[in-house]
């Protein structure tokens, strides 16, 4: 089977639209690595489901995308997916008071099927405890 982001075939988005994703704050991460050797998977993006919990981490290096490593990281939150829908490469990830965390960089499965790691691209590499997060909060992942 090939699989067609690895092999070139999907060269743009494909999604015309989607709905923006939400996701509730059930535990809020500190710290950060310098050598965490993330390896995102090819493809663009994931369907998450309602109830499901992710993590999601942080990185500050600019070439973060599918089919990369990432090694420098900061831990921001896991969440519990409250509106589900799929989430895609270069999403914007935006808190409940709009101010946008970053950009999706792509996925780890180091945890499956436990769980998803989310990588998202930041400018500025500060944890979830550090951003002083809070239980409850909602995070977005939006075209907008």
């Amino acid at each position: 089977m090939i699989d067609p982001y690895a092999s070139g075939m999907v060269k743009n988005d494909p999604y015309a639209k989607k709905t923006t994703v939400v996701g509730r704050i059930v535990a809020v991460l500190r710290g950060k690595m310098e050598n965490r050797n993330l390896s995102l998977i090819s493809p663009w993006s994931r369907a998450l489901k309602n109830g499901e919990i992710h993590e999601l981490i942080l990185t500050d290096e600019k070439d973060a995308a599918p089919g990369k490593n990432v090694n420098k990281i900061a831990y921001l939150a896991f969440v519990e997916i409250i509106n589900p829908g799929v989430i895609v490469f270069k999403d914007k990830v935006k808190l409940s008071n709009g101010k946008c965390i970053g950009t999706l960089a792509g996925f780890d499965e180091t945890h499956m099927p436990n769980h998803q790691n989310i990588v998202i691209f930041t400018e500025q590499l500060i944890s979830g405890e550090e951003m002083n997060l809070s239980l409850n909060d909602l995070i977005y992942f939006t075209r907008d």
